[in-house]
């Protein structure tokens, strides 16, 4: 008996019924693990929530690890909060002490405190701050201990990352001024720097004096304390010069000079090494290894600044004094910290085409460079009175460059012209201009003289011919052919005439000798 296999036929595939039971399988599986992510989640923030004021030493401690330099001492935890890996050569080490606080272990509903005690040396207790300020001999300085509170402290419960940066910012502070007592001792001034106590004194122009001052003080407002004793208060942008030079000295004894070749010692410049080839002098040695101070670097800036200050409030001062002409200040954007520049517009109103004289000032650090229209530069001093001497003999020249180009649009004819007049009274401050025109008919003579101090004189000369008939006649000359000769100046009141300025008034008066 032999059993052959039967085959059985396949019953239908239903795909639409294996996807239901899949998607049916896969989303049993994703609740799962979405309810247990959830319950994850919640026990984790009930944790977070209940250990969130309760932080751990050894992570507290990590995370002061990432921002500061430690290292172990025997059983103790040193830091380090100096600027000696940035460059810095200040001899205080700027250790600090990290130690675990004996109440670290906190009961959830207690206030936040840190795990870690710091443990700052008592020097670099409290805040400090460079003042800098630049005062007058009859301004008060300030005192050396005016600034220097011992009564309150810091609060108890300031973070340690809050600790540590006002404790390295002291230690900062102390680190600039010392440089700057040590580089004011050393330098030879025409006047010698004063160092005392925690304040020193520099002489910048005759009268005005540089004032740098170690201000360590233990309160939290520094405005109020500089403003309660009547000093003058700190120059924000002094300051920041400081902190900048201080952090550029760094910077340059970190990394010197690149040798070349590599054999060579470190830190000579390329100057030098290129002196052998050059055949360099010894004078030009000299100079080479000369440099300047952080001290002499801010007295420049400092000058640069008074020196700025001078010109602008002169400028403001001329502005306001003398309507006639208009002038116009447009000081550069791009100025550096020792040198900047003012270009001044000179001009009459409605008579800005032909009337306009442009000046530039160039301010450097103890001198001022006028650059005159027709390309003349003129070297100031920083006096302010040489100064105001050159812009109002500018404005004098001005006013007389404007009188002869209205004379050419009216068709008088120029006689004479001066910038510098040689004839007449002396002016206290400036110098006079001048200008004689004659009418086209030729019959009148016109003489303008305009000075800072003398201001501005019109005279008018007609031929004796057309003088008044009031004036008593010579008895001696007899023939009529003198009376064509020209007569006397006669003065005009200008203050008396009609116009808006003196240009407007100027061409008015040519306008009715004209006629």
């Amino acid at each position: 008996m032999v059993l052959d296999p039967v085959s059985q036929e396949q019953p239908p595939s239903k795909p639409a019924v294996l996807l239901l039971a899949k998607r049916k399988s896969l989303s049993g599986a994703a609740n799962i693990l979405i309810a247990g992510a959830g319950r994850l989640f919640r026990s984790q923030t009930q944790h977070s929530l209940l250990t969130s004021k309760r932080q751990d030493f050894h992570s507290e401690l990590l995370r002061l690890h990432q921002n500061w330099r430690l290292k172990k001492v025997g059983k103790a935890i040193i830091g380090d909060l100096s600027f000696k890996s940035a460059g810095s050569r200040f001899w205080h080490n700027g250790a600090f002490e990290v130690t675990k606080t004996a109440d670290s272990e906190q009961q959830p509903g207690d206030g936040y405190k840190s795990p870690l005690e710091i443990t700052v040396p008592s020097d670099l207790e409290g805040r400090s701050y460079i003042h800098v300020c630049i005062k007058s001999d009859s301004e008060n300085a300030p005192q050396n201990g005016s600034f220097s509170g011992v009564g309150n402290k810091l609060p108890d419960d300031l973070h340690w990352q809050q600790k540590l940066e006002i404790a390295q910012n002291v230690l900062f502070c102390k680190e600039l001024f010392a440089q700057l007592a040590r580089e004011a001792v050393q330098l030879k001034a025409p006047i010698p720097h004063l160092v005392i106590g925690n304040q020193i004194i520099s002489q910048v122009f005759p009268g005005i004096q540089l004032c740098v001052t170690l201000c360590h003080e233990n309160t939290i407002d520094k405005k109020h304390t500089d403003t309660g004793n009547g000093v003058p208060q700190t120059s924000a942008v002094l300051e920041h010069s400081l902190h900048q030079l201080l952090r550029a000295l760094h910077q340059n004894n970190l990394n010197p000079s690149t040798p070349h070749p590599v054999t060579a010692p470190i830190g000579v410049s390329k100057k030098r090494r290129l002196a052998g080839a050059q055949a360099t002098g010894k004078k030009e040695l000299a100079e080479f290894n000369q440099s300047e101070c952080l001290l002499e670097k801010i007295l420049k800036q400092v000058r640069h600044m008074v020196l700025q200050n001078r010109v602008c409030k002169l400028i403001d001062n001329l502005t306001c004094s003398m309507p006639d002409p208009c002038i116009l200040a447009h000081w550069s954007v791009s100025n550096q910290n020792l040198q900047s520049s003012v270009k001044l517009q000179i001009m009459s109103n409605s008579y800005e085409q032909i009337g306009r004289t442009p000046l530039q000032l160039v301010i450097g650090v103890d001198q001022v460079k006028g650059v005159c229209k027709d390309g003349r530069v003129v070297t100031l001093s920083y006096e302010e009175h040489e100064i105001k001497n050159f812009l109002l003999t500018q404005i004098a020249q001005h006013q007389v460059n404007g009188i002869q180009a209205i004379a050419k649009v009216m068709g008088w004819q120029v006689l004479q012209s001066s910038s510098h007049l040689g004839v007449g009274p002396m002016e206290k401050i400036g110098h006079a201009a001048g200008i004689m025109l004659i009418s086209p008919s030729g019959d009148r003579i016109l003489a303008v003289r305009n000075g800072p101090d003398s201001h501005t004189k019109v005279s008018v000369q007609f031929p004796r011919n057309q003088q008044s008939i009031t004036e008593s006649k010579s008895d001696v000359i007899i023939d009529g052919k003198w009376d064509n000769l020209w007569g006397y100046f006669k003065e005009v009141n200008v203050d008396k005439m009609k116009g808006r300025n003196l240009l407007n008034k100027i061409e008015l008066l040519m306008a009715a000798l004209t006629h």
